[in-house]
């Protein structure tokens, strides 16, 4: 396998009972549901997602949120442009983002005000992907080597990959440039076991599978944000001006690249 293969982190949850005399019962409490805004400008349009937090006792639900006021701010030339809901509920433009202009995306909603910055910096592009297979203890994994260029004048850019397994949400990381050799770095993500039958469900890839990479440059704030939440119990610092709210906007442009999941060989 060609790259560099980053040592892998386990992630261990210790539950512990013993010896109790009296039974502990745990009380939720019920609070208001939580606008969650996740909002993206890249170099083929923007979206804007509007949701509800869901409490811990009932089921998830992703409803989409049409009755608010979405429009994003150009600030570096002073225009603005509103979007408008699709069929599916997310706000969309097909208005352009700039490398190196300044966006600011603003939501009204029920009378609450939202708001957040964001600059869009110079693109990376993704110059290969390539699976190979590493022997573990329990069995033998795939792995996934994905290429992409990285400007070495320019130090302490950080990078968010995201993995698509045919057309649905799949794996992500973040991505610092310390990796970085020659102006290229190689970031290895772990996929799927060999033995399907005792892999989970939302590792699993077989033979055929189409696996997309979404790489865009980030902000360290971004990164930041991106990394409180993949510790998993946290929501991220906070990322918008004005009325509470939960998510991100942000403004990058983004580099594709799909490959087939091979055979066991």
């Amino acid at each position: 396998m060609k790259g560099k293969i980053i040592g892998l982190l386990y992630l261990f949850m210790l539950f512990l009972a013993a010896g109790c005399e009296k039974e502990i019962d745990i009380e939720y409490h019920d609070i208001e549901p939580i606008l969650v805004i996740e909002g993206s400008l890249t170099q083929d349009g923007a979206e804007v997602a509007l949701t509800l937090t869901t409490p811990m006792d009932e089921p998830f639900t992703n409803i989409f949120l049409t009755d608010a006021k979405v429009s994003i701010s150009d600030l570096t030339v002073s225009e603005s442009f509103e979007l408008q809901p699709d069929s599916r509920g997310i706000f969309i433009s097909s208005v352009k983002g700039v490398v190196g202009h300044s966006y600011r995306l603003d939501v009204e909603r029920g009378g609450e005000k939202y708001s957040a910055v964001s600059a869009m910096l110079p693109p990376t592009v993704i110059t290969g992907m390539e699976f190979s297979w590493i022997k573990m203890p329990y069995d033998e994994v795939a792995v996934l080597q994905v290429s992409f260029t990285d400007d070495s004048d320019l130090k302490g850019e950080r990078y968010w990959l995201r993995l698509y397994r045919n057309g649905k949400a799949y794996k992500w990381t973040t991505v610092s440039d310390h990796l970085s050799s020659g102006g290229i770095i190689d970031e290895v993500m772990m996929t799927s076991r060999r033995d399907l039958d005792e892999e989970d469900e939302k590792d699993k890839l077989e033979e055929g599978d189409v696996v997309t990479a979404l790489l865009a440059p980030v902000s360290l704030e971004m990164h930041d944000y991106l990394e409180a939440l993949s510790v998993g119990n946290s929501n991220g610092p906070r990322m918008f001006q004005g009325s509470f709210c939960l998510g991100y906007f942000l403004a990058a442009p983004v580099s594709t690249q799909s490959i087939l999941f091979p055979a066991y060989e």
